[in-house]
């Protein structure tokens, strides 16, 4: 084997992975989204004879013998060539518009929970604490566990009736506003471990005698924060909130474990919607649709965000 087909060799599974697994369902979405599809059910009904365990039919008294209706239901699916008419619709769907604001919603107030908490969090373990490399352990547990599992977790723990917050008397998960404060909280507590290790990293990195020399000007730690500490982390808080922010937009576990998007539809997320209108009523055109769109919109966030990024340090 030549030394360029053992990098052919080495490669190819990592092609074929993002070929079957990313280009292939991003074009066949795409496809998927100009057409619109219909199905139709065809029954038809035919009676064949009963028979019995030997094999042979089964009469009635006056010697004809039984039947049984067989019933076979053919599904027909037709698709029909519809341009950008579903990406229209989604400019009119009152649905649609609702699940985006519960999406921005949550992402916008759930996000900067997490950056505000993972800081504070960051600041208090980079300094010198009995146990630190214990709690920092247990602190970033909640990232390895899986968000479908978590949601389930979490409806058990804010069950009304005999749930271990049941006693508060509050509605987390019947009232609208309730539901979707608890599915913020959920994402919160998962995913604030993750900003708490990306900032505690960066801190880390920042030139301790600069510090010290700050203190020499002033007592103020505020002002210290504020003016170096701060600045220091700029490029890292933009990198987390945009990580975070990308991820947001896409959720959809929690919601569906913990609330199935209700009461009504006010945990319905963007992503639980174009699911429900793709694999429950089958409207896939209409849902792939939808896909895009949420995933022109995502890249239209990171482009802008790059792009100052770029100016801001270029």
């Amino acid at each position: 084997m030549t030394r360029k087909q053992a990098k052919f060799f080495f490669l190819a599974p990592a092609i074929i992975w993002v070929f079957v697994f990313t280009i292939f369902p991003l074009g066949y979405s795409a496809v998927l989204s100009v057409f619109s599809l219909e199905n139709s059910v065809d029954v038809t009904r035919t009676k064949v004879p009963l028979l019995d365990d030997a094999g042979e039919p089964v009469l009635t008294r006056s010697g004809k013998p039984r039947t049984r209706t067989v019933i076979e239901r053919t599904v027909n699916s037709d698709w029909t060539f519809v341009g950008g008419k579903n990406f229209v619709r989604i400019t009119k769907d009152m649905q649609a518009a609702e699940a985006a604001k519960v999406t921005v919603i949550f992402a916008v107030v759930a996000v900067t929970i997490q950056i505000v908490l993972g800081m504070a969090l960051a600041l208090l373990f980079n300094r010198k604490l009995p146990a630190r490399g214990v709690m920092r352990s247990v602190m970033i547990m909640p990232i390895f566990a899986t968000p479908i599992a978590v949601g389930y977790l979490f409806f058990t723990i804010f069950f009304e009736n005999g749930g271990p917050l049941s006693f508060t008397g509050i509605p987390w998960l019947s009232n609208p506003s309730w539901a979707l404060f608890s599915v913020i909280l959920v994402d919160v507590w998962q995913w604030t471990p993750f900003a708490f290790l990306v900032f505690l990293a960066a801190l880390q990195g920042i030139d301790s005698e600069q510090i010290e020399a700050a203190r020499l000007d002033t007592e103020s730690s505020w002002k210290i924060f504020t003016n170096i500490v701060l600045p220091a982390l700029q490029p890292v808080i933009v990198i987390v909130l945009l990580l975070r922010f990308a991820e947001a937009i896409k959720v959809f576990d929690i919601p569906f474990a913990l609330t199935g998007g209700g009461p009504g539809v006010a945990t319905q997320s963007y992503t639980f919607l174009a699911f429900r209108t793709g694999l429950r009523f089958f409207d896939v055109g209409y849902a792939s649709a939808m896909s895009y769109t949420l995933l022109i919109a995502a890249m239209i966030i990171v482009t802008v965000f790059f792009s100052r990024i770029r100016k801001s340090y270029s």
